[in-house]
Formats: C-alpha cells, sequence, structure tokens
C-alpha cells in the first residue's frame, strides 16, 4: 500500500539498537585492548553498580531496526514499514526517518516514552551520520513552536507523557502495561535485553518484527488516549483496532510476528456493555 504526503498526518514508531562496542572500548576504555563485547560488559557492569540499572546510555548506541506506522488524521492506519529492509543499515534507515518526515509535510511523531530515547537517539544518529536536519532543529522559532520543545504536541506526542502529566508521575508498568489494560500482548518472546544477542546472531529481521509489534502496542494505546482525550469515540477505537486485526490477518504469512501477535490478541473488556447486558 502506497500513501500520498497528504494522508499522513501522524507517525507512530519505535526503534530498536544496541550498544556500539567499539565505540565503548574507544572513548571509555582507550589502550586496554578490550574486545566489543567486553567493553559492553564493563560498562554495564559500571553502570549496575552505579545506577542500579546497566542500561546503556543512548549516546553509545546505534539504530538497527525502525518501524513506522503512517496514520491518517481520522487515526486510520494507513501502513506500517520498516525502514531500509532487508539490509537495515543504520545510517540509511536515519537519512530515511528524517527525510520521510520532511517529505509527509512534518507529521506528528507518536512515541511510548520517545522523547527520552527514541526521538533523541535518531537525533543522535543524524549528528553521527552528518545528516540535516534544519526543519526539525527550529530553534530560531518562538519557544512554544520549536519541534523539540516539551510540550509542543503537534510535532511529538508522547503517550507517556500524557499519562503521566508530563512527568509528574511515574507510569510504572511502560507500554507493556498499557497494552495489557486494552486485552493485546504486550511483550512476547522477545525483550529488549535480548536485541544485542539477536544482532551478533545475524537475526536482523526478528529483530524487526519484534519491533513492529511495539508499533502495534503503542498505536492501539495511542487510540485509546485519543478516547480519553475527547479526540475519538470508543466506536470510533472499536472500528480502528478491528481494521488492524483484519490487516494483521491478510499479512501474517509474511511477517510472523503477526501471527504471534494475533495468537495473543485479546479483546477490551468493555465494562459499560456489560451493564447494559445485566439491566
Amino acid at each position: 500500500m502506497t500513501s500520498t504526503v497528504q494522508e499522513v498526518r501522524y507517525l507512530v514508531f519505535d526503534v530498536e539498537s544496541v550498544a556500539d562496542g567499539q565505540l565503548i572500548a574507544k572513548t571509555r576504555y582507550p589502550g586496554r585492548n578490550l574486545s566489543a563485547d567486553e567493553a559492553i560488559l564493563r560498562f554495564r557492569q559500571e553502570l549496575l553498580q552505579t545506577s542500579g540499572r546497566d542500561f546503556i546510555p543512548y549516546t553509545f548506541q546505534i539504530p538497527v531496526a525502525i518501524v513506522i506506522a503512517k496514520l491518517r488524521a481520522d487515526y486510520s492506519l494507513i501502513e506500517i514499514v520498516s525502514l531500509d529492509q532487508p539490509l537495515h543499515r543504520p545510517h540509511v534507515m536515519t537519512k530515511h526517518f528524517w527525510t520521510g518526515w520532511e517529505r509527509y509535510e512534518e507529521p506528528t511523531w507518536v512515541t511510548f516514552n520517545g522523547r527520552t530515547f527514541d526521538l533523541p537517539l535518531m537525533e543522535h544518529a543524524a549528528y553521527q551520520y552528518g545528516i540535516s536536519v534544519p526543519r526539525w532543529f527550529n530553534m530560531g522559532d518562538k519557544t512554544y513552536d520549536q519541534h523539540r520543545n516539551r510540550y509542543n504536541l503537534h510535532s511529538h506526542i508522547d503517550i507517556q507523557e500524557i499519562l503521566t502529566n508530563f512527568g509528574s508521575t511515574w507510569f510504572r508498568g511502560g507500554l507493556n502495561l498499557a497494552a495489557a489494560l486494552l486485552g493485546k500482548p504486550g511483550k512476547m518472546d522477545v525483550q529488549g535485553d535480548m536485541v544485542y544477542d539477536y544482532y551478533r546472531q545475524g537475526r536482523i529481521a526478528e529483530i524487526n518484527e519484534y519491533c513492529r509489534c511495539d508499533v502495534l502496542d503503542t498505536y492501539f494505546v495511542f487510540l485509546r488516549t485519543c478516547v480519553m482525550t475527547g479526540k475519538i469515540t470508543l466506536e470510533d477505537e472499536k472500528a480502528r483496532v478491528e481494521e488492524v486485526r483484519k490487516l494483521l490477518e491478510a499479512q501474517s504469512d509474511e511477517h510472523p510476528a503477526y501471527a504471534q501477535y494475533l495468537s495473543q490478541w485479546g479483546e477490551w473488556e468493555n465494562p459499560w456493555a456489560q451493564a447494559e447486558l445485566k439491566s
């Protein structure tokens, strides 16, 4: 399916990335002759000791999968694409990510916790690969019109920001919980901490399939957020969800992750409908 520039109003996306072991070895452990894996292991151990978490900062990571769901203004899904498939070259994916946003006339990015990771990672990748994105870095505009302004929801809707009143609370459980509340699978076989091992084994296609599922979860959570904020009705949401279910069924032979996603698909239990049946 192809989409016209005028159709695309929102871009729901997710990025999977891996630590750049060579960069870590070069910048953090110069002269120690550490292999990439050794440098990553040491860095993770240090992070665990100092912060209690071994997640390596995005500044030491490179994207290995970028999946984007294109939406119309009525929040219906146009298509889901995996950038630079099947090669998934980091510099090419980054180029397509930013030039696509410009080509579609600056649609709204939609993420879950993307303000603190996904978008900074893609900005960092633009820096690393020498990609110019002047329309995104519109720092000469008024503060509230700048795309990178935390409260500019026309440029980026971080669903976690909406659910936490822009960081006033902590949404414990993350995307997995938000999706589970709607009956959707959430995290399945592949977890985020498994991506690096998959990457080392050359299982890039599987990483991208996993990334597609995260985008699906994000899309469904976005729809419910739109219900909550009065952008659509529950009936609208139900229709959009059913459209996507049919699309996944039609493409499940092409995308194994869709078949798995459907096998764990659940319906949201509508308490209003149940109350009407009892009355």
